[in-house]
């Protein structure tokens, strides 16, 4: 049984944008990997020797501050999300071929040369950053890209960094990268991309890049620098290559694998729009420096949003692949994704328009489709497949339309139009359910004569299905499979959709199953609402059960809203002269700043607690402590052990905390 073409067509590399091992990724990060994965069974149908790689981007800012957070190691902490994004990604039916992360030791190592051989061929040097830092991004902005104190990329605040750090000479290859992209019209797509990168950052000028951070340890160490970690930008984006099997020697000599000479250069990278510039310039740029090849392609894909918004945990409207994969299936939430994402402009989720497609295309197009086709054959000719040569014109049509979808697929698929791909297959069904009314089956079958016919009919129908089947695989493999299996053929290979007539005659179908129910949106709803209220009483529950403690003094509401409390950053903080358990804090509140004195040297170091976000009492009045002013109190637990309350890295400077 075969599902590829008989010759090979040499290798095709395919990767996703690993994912960033801060927390579980949901349905719009999943995209990326859906995505990729149909493109890869696509060209493993076509005959190409097919490597597929995801994984996880596991170090930074902000997975240092969420394992201390959570209490655990930043690797135990990396370890637990890579595992739960490996979960995600079997949800979804992933083939990929390696995962790969960057705490590998063969990745850590690689790059800890790339960067030495960087450094010394002049390509970075060392000097001091002072400006403005988005911690989810990991990007640094100047103060003319920031928006409004927000960061350009996510729109989310950034705070104002100063620290020593090495650079990459972005500009060296500012004129060599602008050639190449004109030089490959289709290096980034789609074409409003390219020219986002062209026009917005690459010909107003590249200002060099940070490459190192010297005020968090969790990162990749530059080996001749220990005071600084590798930004994880230049770490991340090599994965492409070390994943492979690029490799440097200890002369900082490029000595790739056979495996990388074999994939390399990447066919494309599937990405998110918003990390194309990273791809498009930063990517190309340390490729050039150390002189290796270009990738092909990269697919900057757009965002699935929540109905009108962007998908974000903080706004509580995010959705999970894995929960939608137990309503409904993997196969369903494949088929959504795949032809629900428009190939430039954002596409749209929502339980409601999930249930509408399923229900139209799954249950009423597609199933019923196959289940009455099975069903009649086994009904009016003991499932025999029948010769199709009483043929009339109608049958043309059908013909025609299989032969149109074969051709529509082939074409989409290769230019990453993938919801236009599925929806030619759809279109197809759409026209043998059609060819159904218009022949009548149930009508030929009460004449005798009129048997040759049905049997053409039928014939027609199930080689419809069976073309339908392999072009589908790419899509919804289980559903594929399955319909091949009820259809009992072994003629699967993508190159016999070519021709109509690939199905034997005069062999029997197989049992006729179900492939999707159809579901009741209201009684659906209805259970997706009552987890979500669920999971919002055990929240308020575990909330209340945390109150005070028996003996605590009652307050009422208005003394509780006297007390002002702050979200503020520690941007720089020391221990207080003759005084061994103060620590003097300077906080940046984001509308001000201002010098807190607390008790808290016994429990942490100065240097624990630069750049964490934490909750100041702002409306305390003024108080010195050895001669030092205090303005303010930060808010900690525990007696014997005090512990700071921190906050998450995202968490906007001066809110109210209520």
């Amino acid at each position: 049984m075969c599902n590829c073409y008989e010759h090979n067509k040499g290798s095709y590399y395919i990767t996703t944008a690993i994912a960033y091992a801060s927390g579980k990724p949901h349905i719009g990060n999943t995209y990326d990997v859906v995505m990729a994965d149909a493109v890869a069974r696509r060209k493993r149908q076509e005959g190409y020797d097919v490597f597929f790689m995801t994984g996880t981007d596991e170090h930074g800012l902000k997975i240092e501050n969420l394992a201390a957070k959570a209490g655990i190691s930043p690797k135990e902490y990396v370890d637990r999300v890579s595992d739960e994004v490996k979960e995600v990604w079997a949800s979804v039916g992933s083939s990929h071929d390696k995962f790969m992360r960057t705490t590998d030791d063969y990745h850590v190592e690689t790059i800890q040369r790339v960067f030495k051989k960087l450094y010394e061929q002049g390509d970075i040097y060392k000097g001091s950053y002072e400006g403005w830092y988005c911690v989810p991004c990991e990007s640094f902005f100047t103060e003319t890209q920031v928006v409004d104190g927000k960061c350009p990329d996510c729109g989310r605040p950034v705070e104002k960094a100063n620290e020593e750090a090495y650079f990459f000479k972005m500009s060296k290859y500012q004129d060599k990268l602008l050639q190449y992209i004109e030089e490959h019209p289709d290096f980034i797509e789609p074409e409003l991309r390219r020219k986002e990168m062209v026009n917005n950052f690459i010909k107003p000028g590249l200002q060099d890049l940070c490459v190192s951070r010297s005020s968090f340890k969790w990162g990749i160490p530059v080996d001749f620098d220990s005071k600084h970690v590798v930004y994880v930008w230049l770490d991340a984006l090599f994965n492409y290559a070390t994943g492979i099997g690029l490799r440097l020697d200890e002369n900082g000599n490029v000595a790739p694998t056979e495996q990388f000479n074999k994939f390399w250069p990447c066919d494309v990278h599937v990405i998110g729009k918003d990390i194309m510039r990273f791809h498009s310039i930063y990517w190309t740029i340390f490729l050039m420096a150390l002189g290796l090849p270009m990738p092909k392609k990269i697919f900057g894909h757009p965002w699935f949003n929540f109905g009108t918004d962007k998908m974000s945990k903080s706004r509580g409207n995010v959705i999970y692949a894995d929960d939608l994969v137990k309503r409904f299936g993997i196969d369903g939430v494949r088929h959504y994704c795949l032809s629900e994402m428009p190939y430039s402009s954002d596409g749209s989720i929502t339980y409601e328009t999930i249930i509408t497609r399923y229900n139209a295309d799954l249950a009423n197009n597609l199933g019923n489709l196959v289940n009455r086709t099975i069903a009649m054959t086994h009904k009016y000719f003991g499932g025999i497949i029948q010769s199709g040569d009483v043929i009339e014109p109608l049958d043309a049509e059908l013909k025609a339309a299989a032969a149109e979808a074969a051709a529509a697929v082939a074409k989409n698929m290769d230019s990453f139009h993938l919801a236009d791909a599925s929806d030619a297959i759809f279109a197809l069904l759409r026209r043998a359910n059609k060819y159904i009314d218009e022949t009548t089956p149930w009508v030929l079958a009460k004449d005798e004569a009129s048997m040759p016919r049905l049997g053409t009919v039928l014939y027609n129908l199930l080689e419809t299905i069976r073309i339908a089947a392999i072009l589908l695989e790419p899509f919804m493999p289980t559903t594929s499979a399955a319909i091949l299996d009820q259809l009992a053929t072994d003629v699967r290979s993508l190159d016999s959709v070519d021709s109509f007539g690939g199905l034997k005659t005069g062999v029997s179908v197989g049992e006729g199953k179900p492939l999707f129910a159809r579901i009741d949106e209201a009684k659906l709803l209805a259970e997706v609402e009552a987890e979500r209220a669920e999971a919002i009483a055990k929240a308020e529950a575990a909330a209340k059960a945390s109150e005070k403690p028996e003996g605590c003094a009652i307050i009422g509401i208005d003394d509780f809203m006297k007390v002002e409390l702050r979200t503020a950053q520690v941007i720089a903080c020391e221990n207080v002269p003759k005084a061994k358990k103060l620590l003097k804090l300077q906080l940046d509140l984001g509308y001000e700043k201002r010098q807190v004195v607390s008790g808290i040297a016994k429990f942490y170091k100065p240097e624990d607690l630069i750049g964490k976000k934490l909750i100041v009492v702002a409306n305390l009045a003024p108080a010195k402590l050895c001669g030092v002013e205090s303005q303010g109190m930060i808010i900690a637990s525990g007696e014997e052990q005090v512990r700071v309350i921190f906050l998450d890295p995202e968490t906007p400077l001066g809110e109210r905390v209520r």
